[in-house]
């Protein structure tokens, strides 16, 4: 079981030097972050913290899939995902985010990545997802096309029974 304690790193214990950092993100990682939207895949995380003075330079670099669900077809499918991340730590009175810039209470200095680097993987996973030409469900890409047919038949109807449409695409056709 991953246990998301290895993601936790404690300030105040590291070298002055660069310490490196690794982990194998898996389905079990995904289903313990509570709220999160990605729920299975496999991803590589390494990268580094350094200790300078007076902040943390934290460097990752996420790099593997996970499993979304296809747009098209509403299949599940593996979405490659690749993902740099960099961010300054700093101890303060309070624990607050902003753009790149993280504030750790100084009284408990320590930086929880498990969700930093969820939201890395997650925001690397594009926009739409669909799988490769062919690949759809076969079953859900019939009934797809038989009812964006259906569709477009219904609304060439609706053209020719209703007289404003055809009003409007004349006066469309004479300022053009």
């Amino acid at each position: 079981m991953c246990s998301l304690e290895q993601f936790k790193i404690d300030l105040k214990a590291l070298a002055e030097d660069v310490t490196p950092l690794e982990w194998q993100l898996d389905d079990q990682f995904f289903s313990q972050l509570e709220g999160a939207l990605l729920q299975q895949g496999s991803v590589h995380v390494s990268g580094s913290i350094r200790k300078a003075v007076g902040f943390y330079e934290l460097l990752l670099h996420c790099e593997g899939t996970v499993e979304v669900t296809c747009d098209r077809c509403l299949d599940p499918m593996s979405q490659p995902v690749e993902a740099d991340q960099r961010l300054i730590v700093k101890l303060g009175t309070a624990y607050t985010e902003d753009d790149e810039v993280i504030t750790v209470d100084e009284a408990k200095p320590v930086l929880d990545t498990a969700w930093l680097i969820y939201e890395a993987v997650a925001l690397a996973v594009p926009i739409q997802h669909v799988h490769q030409p062919g690949d759809c469900n076969d079953a859900m890409m019939r009934k797809l096309n038989e009812l964006s047919a259906a569709r477009s038949s219904d609304a060439d109807a609706t053209e020719a029974v209703d007289p404003r449409w055809a009003a409007l695409l004349k006066l469309k056709g004479d300022n053009e």
